[in-house]
């Protein structure tokens, strides 16, 4: 071959690579046309309503209540107590005033600060919430936040293509959180109600080394040239059928967080199959009725009650919707997760279900959920199946393209 034919052949190599490559990490201004390429701060709402917490630093740090930043020299490795009383806040013996203001506490280094024991990394944030209380803010730069997170969420033996695909995941969740929360003062809880944030001690190499090698990696949907993120969601097991956003948590209608199904992909799960789980009526007419008083609806004033029936299945039939019917003929149509969090509410230590993928048996004085299958809601990502496809040999980004279908890979930082 030429040298002309060879130069001619290796410009259309490097364009096909490069269109390639636009394919998989579309340019971040396509997807969120983010203002910088700074990493993004996420605030994390460690701890609710506090009347003092426990804080030690091996270095002195700073604290700010809006009257300017200072040095707390208080002795290294000894818990202070830090209050907001009726003259501010207050640290040890230190009075700092500015009670209705939010106290900034800024470790001098990362993992300087301990409260309550747990270190974490970045700021923390104390934030008056009522009288004499206050929320504690973890204010962390994003793939640092990961770092705390991707331990906590998948066993540290999965694979390294598992922990890069859920690194990517959580990172669109937690960055999604963040753009759409408004005017709230934090983005993400620590716990399952988001997702389970460790800080420094929840850390592990293969966490730190997922959220390097994906820094700034978020998936994106929507026509060529105007992606945005989404809500990334991801559950434990969904016990071989998945459910839609729409159907378990009346989200929008996208691809990406369709219904789907996988079969026995993620049957090395314990939880992909679960055992009968037995409650009497009388305890679930009470979890009901709790439930639906703690979200002002109709089951709060339910009668006794009296058996509970599939109204819906997906195209795939999985359940997605219940009927509920107590003893004076009143029907209650509840969401499949619903129905779950309805049957698991102020369970005080007694069973409770793992999905809302069972079929319910009513019998004389109890409610039957045989046929369970599967842990969490089963939208989006499905963790077994994620780690089933990294044994596989499949890379992160063709696990992340079967958990979202339609989805892609770009950059947002």
């Amino acid at each position: 071959m030429g040298l002309r034919k060879r130069v001619i052949l290796l410009f259309c190599v490097t364009l096909l690579a490069a269109a390639c490559r636009r394919e998989t990490l579309a340019r971040a201004d396509e997807a969120e046309d983010p203002a910088a390429t700074k990493v993004p701060i996420i605030r994390v709402r460690l701890l609710v309503e506090q009347d003092k917490v426990m804080v030690a630093a091996a270095e002195a740090p700073t604290v700010d209540v809006g009257s300017g930043v200072k040095r707390l020299n208080f002795p290294a490795g000894t818990e202070v107590p830090v209050v907001r009383g009726p003259q501010g806040w207050q640290v040890g013996n230190l009075a700092l005033g500015g009670g209705d203001r939010e106290m900034v506490l800024a470790p001098a280094a990362d993992g300087s600060v301990r409260v309550n024991g747990q270190v974490h990394r970045g700021r923390y944030r104390l934030v008056p919430v009522a009288q004499g209380k206050f929320d504690v803010i973890n204010d962390v730069d994003l793939d640092s936040y990961l770092k705390g997170v991707l331990a906590k969420e998948i066993p540290e033996r999965w694979g390294e293509e598992a922990f890069r695909a859920q690194a990517i995941a959580a990172r669109t969740y937690a960055l999604y959180e963040a753009r759409t929360s408004g005017g709230q003062y934090w983005d993400v809880w620590a716990d399952t109600r988001s997702q389970v944030y460790g800080g420094i001690a929840g850390e592990s190499p293969k966490a730190r080394a997922a959220a390097e090698h994906t820094a700034g990696i978020v998936l994106a949907y929507g026509p060529s040239g105007h992606e945005r993120i989404f809500k990334a969601y991801f559950s434990a097991c969904c016990g071989g059928i998945g459910q839609s956003a729409q159907d378990a948590l009346g989200d929008s209608d996208i691809p990406p967080l369709g219904a789907k199904y996988v079969g026995p992909l993620c049957n090395a799960s314990e939880k992909f199959n679960w055992p009968p789980v037995v409650i009497k009526k009388d305890e679930l007419t009470r979890r009901i009725r709790t439930w639906g008083a703690r979200r002002g609806r109709s089951e709060k004033s339910m009668g006794r009650l009296a058996r509970i029936d599939v109204a819906e299945v997906n195209r795939f039939g999985r359940p997605v919707r219940f009927q509920f019917t107590d003893e004076r003929g009143a029907r209650y149509s509840l969401s499949g997760e619903e129905a779950r969090w309805a049957c698991n509410a102020d369970a005080k230590g007694g069973a409770t279900l793992l999905s809302s993928f069972f079929k319910p048996v009513s019998e004389k004085d109890a409610i039957r959920f045989a046929e369970g299958h599967g842990f969490g809601h089963g939208v989006g990502l499905c963790q077994w199946c994620t780690q089933a496809l990294s044994e596989q040999g499949r890379a992160h980004e063709d696990i992340l393209r079967h958990a979202y279908p339609g989805a892609v890979l770009v950059r947002a930082y």
